[in-house]
């Protein structure tokens, strides 16, 4: 695939101006020159053309933001001053698997201040004698030459420690999810609870609605008998009443 229809492709919608990072590996350039890449993208941090037959820098826009360029297993000679002039914020540059034979190609770099990490692997520069003391003084705000600094000591991992951190977020957010799920729960138990609570005082209300009722019907009892009782007395008087006037008959 081109160059220029793979920029367009990995846009997805956005705007040059809204991409921080590009990647266009194993594409291919017709002339063994940039395409596509132009100065509107201004915010773009991470690029990587790795294997895409360039010859020539020379096409690269301007890029002031640009941190990381990734330029490995291409066919790059030299002219590498267009780094510096547009590139001028270059922290990283990874340019293994060149053609870059002499150390005065380097020379250009010495203007890319912010520059800590340069990697020259699999170039023929490599195999010249004191080679990693011969770049370490040619260009002294690099700490990192091939992966490692002037004491042998390996860079660390960016990518390792951007995984940590995915990591701790990850538990992070476990951790706010269980919250989150005991929250719920304590929620739901307190309704439970308040659900419960109403029930039992809905049970007491309706135990003392069935004790009225039940007194009520003890007192409409005992009213009753008490007028059956009244009744017993008043025919138990009549009833001798008559026997008084029989005897007074006799």
């Amino acid at each position: 695939m081109e160059m220029k229809k793979r920029i367009s492709l990995e846009l997805r919608n956005r705007t040059p101006a809204e991409v921080a990072e590009l990647v266009v590996d194993n594409c291919r350039t017709s002339d063994g020159e940039i395409e596509g890449l132009t100065d509107e993208f201004k915010e773009l941090e991470f690029l990587s053309m790795v294997n895409v037959g360039l010859t020539s820098l020379a096409k690269l826009p301007s890029l002031p933001k640009l941190r990381k360029l990734e330029l490995s297993d291409n066919n790059i000679t030299g002219a590498l001053e267009t780094l510096a002039e547009k590139c001028a914020n270059l922290t990283y540059l990874n340019l293994s698997g060149n053609k870059i034979k002499e150390l005065s190609t380097l020379e250009a770099l010495q203007n890319l201040k912010n520059l800590k990490s340069l990697d020259l692997f699999n170039c023929e520069i490599t195999t010249l004698e004191d080679y990693r003391e011969s770049i370490f003084e040619l260009l002294p705000q690099v700490t990192y030459l091939d992966g490692f600094d002037a004491e042998d000591n390996e860079a660390p991992d960016s990518e390792a420690d951007d995984d940590d951190d995915d990591e701790d977020g990850e538990e992070g957010a476990g951790h706010l999810g269980e919250y989150e799920e005991e929250e719920e729960e304590d929620e739901e138990g307190s309704e439970g609870g308040e659900v419960g609570l109403s029930y039992l005082m809905k049970e007491d209300i309706q135990d003392e609605e069935d004790d009225d009722d039940y007194v009520e019907e003890e007192e409409e009892g005992e009213e009753e008998e008490a007028g059956v009782r009244g009744e017993k007395r008043k025919r138990v008087a009549e009833d001798e009443g008559e026997d008084d006037d029989d005897e007074d008959d006799d």
